[in-house]
């Protein structure tokens, strides 16, 4: 079964995207197009180029020495350096428009006060603008324009996915209501864990004041407003409480769950007549 896959924006809840995409391949749907936003575009266009597994592995062995290459004075991250070590995972340049998936990514264009879509062009300068937050990242200039992360205008990007003739549209909301998910990592995943939130504790000291907790709300309401132009087939629901955004360390964590999600989205799906077995495998249901 063809898809269009849509990737919100969320901060470090965008890992789920990992354990997401994951599960709707292992279940049969081949991802023909992807959307993304902020994190989503990060996700999505190393799915796109067939990376996201080395991505995957860089994020999930990440220790304390490799935290501090990617910081500059004063104890902040560095978007080019990070970026710089994408690149170095994925061993190549990409071109959007040569990709095996057709891909888009959304960006914000704070010149002309518009969203801006990446759908040709240099892959990782996308990727890197659509996830370039505010006040953490600084922001990509291009053209004379200064361009910062999708999810200031657009948190889950449907539009672009709209005319792709595929069987459904999956779209992946990390602003869903809150919920408790029971997860357990092992011991030593979980002490690894409770290393690395010390020291993203530490690189995002702001995360705790009213500038961030007003840019959080106010994302939270322009999703709400925008979600409501567009209607995906199948909707994969992640809470937004189990990750605050800047919560990078949970990247085990986050995939799992995302895997967890995936197939109760599925589950879902078939309950609604969206989907349907047959011949054992997953079909388009007759109700969409």
């Amino acid at each position: 079964m063809n898809i269009s896959l849509v990737l919100g924006g969320g901060g470090a809840r965008g890992y789920a995207h990992i354990g997401i995409i994951e599960e709707l391949k292992s279940q049969g749907f081949e991802i023909k197009s992807i959307a993304g936003t902020s994190m989503g575009a990060v996700i999505g266009g190393l799915e796109a180029c067939g990376k996201l597994d080395n991505y995957k592995k860089w994020v999930t062995s990440l220790d304390f020495l490799d935290i501090f290459r990617f910081l500059k004075s004063p104890f902040k991250l560095d978007g080019n350096k990070i970026f710089k070590k994408v690149k170095e995972l994925t061993k190549n340049d990409y071109k959007i428009e040569d990709l095996p998936i057709k891909f888009t990514a959304v960006a914000t264009d704070l010149t002309k006060k518009r969203e801006v879509w990446f759908q040709k062009g240099d892959l990782f300068k996308a990727m890197q603008a659509s996830s370039s937050i505010p006040g953490v990242f600084d922001p990509v200039i291009l053209n004379k324009r200064i361009l910062v992360d999708g999810g200031v205008l657009n948190l889950m990007p449907i539009a672009p996915v709209m005319s792709d003739l595929n069987d459904l549209i999956v779209a992946v909301d990390l602003y869903a209501p809150e919920r408790e998910l029971a997860f357990k990592l092992s011991k030593e995943a979980t002490d690894t864990q409770n290393i690395l939130k010390n020291i993203w504790s530490k690189i995002f000291t702001e995360k705790e004041n009213t500038v961030n907790q007003s840019i959080d709300l106010m994302m939270d309401v322009i999703y709400r407003y925008r979600k409501a132009e567009y209607i995906a087939d199948i909707q994969v629901d992640v809470p937004k409480n189990i990750a605050d955004w800047y919560e990078f360390h949970k990247a085990p964590t986050l995939i799992e769950i995302g895997k967890y999600l995936a197939r109760e989205a599925i589950e879902k799906a078939k309950k609604r007549g969206i989907l349907k077995i047959q011949n054992g495998k997953l079909k388009k249901g007759d109700l969409v």
